[in-house]
């Protein structure tokens, strides 16, 4: 636990402003039925607890990408590791992820998923750092603004660990 820095986001600040995202969710799809698609894995914990706050009719999906590896630094090479079970031609989609950095995996991710033929897509993310961004990227609904630390918790890891963390921390320099 020696790698653990200083806490960014608090357990509190994280579930309001979680609360205040389903509310506004739920209101931009009052009377829609929508599918919410996950980004594996980091993004299960904040979309179990965001959905959570979510009135609507929804169904779940999700997908697994890989740009990272075991690294803190992108490839820049995104793979499709698990896809959707399920077509998503002419459904409203939520894409739900848990950071957005340079933004090369979310916008591969978007192109795919616009080919086949959403009714709409929109994007929540928990966490966004813009001044990685290398492509732009439309944010539909952010958690928060972080500066450019990597960081671990709440669904976010380090080599596989940490995700269970109920806050969001800085991870110390080795």
């Amino acid at each position: 636990m020696d790698e653990i820095g200083r806490v960014l986001l608090t357990a509190e600040q994280i579930h309001d402003r979680i609360r205040e995202l389903g509310a506004s969710v739920s209101e931009d799809y009052r009377g829609i039925p929508f599918l919410v698609v996950g980004i594996l894995k980091g993004a299960v914990v904040f979309l179990s607890d965001l959905v959570r706050h979510i009135d609507g009719q929804m169904e779940f999906d999700f997908i697994a990408t890989s740009s990272y590896g075991r690294s803190m630094k992108t490839s820049g090479e995104v793979r499709i590791l698990k896809d959707l079970e399920e077509s998503i031609e002419g459904k409203h989609v939520l894409l739900v992820e848990d950071i957005i950095d340079t933004g090369l995996t979310l916008n591969y991710l978007v192109e795919v998923l616009k080919w086949r033929k959403p009714a709409s897509l929109k994007i929540c993310c928990f966490l966004d750092k813009p001044s990685r961004r290398l492509v732009p990227v439309q944010i539909d609904y952010c958690g928060f603004e972080i500066p450019e630390v990597f960081v671990i918790g709440y669904g976010l890891d380090y080599e596989g660990m940490y995700r269970n963390l109920p806050y969001v921390a800085c991870l110390e320099d080795r």
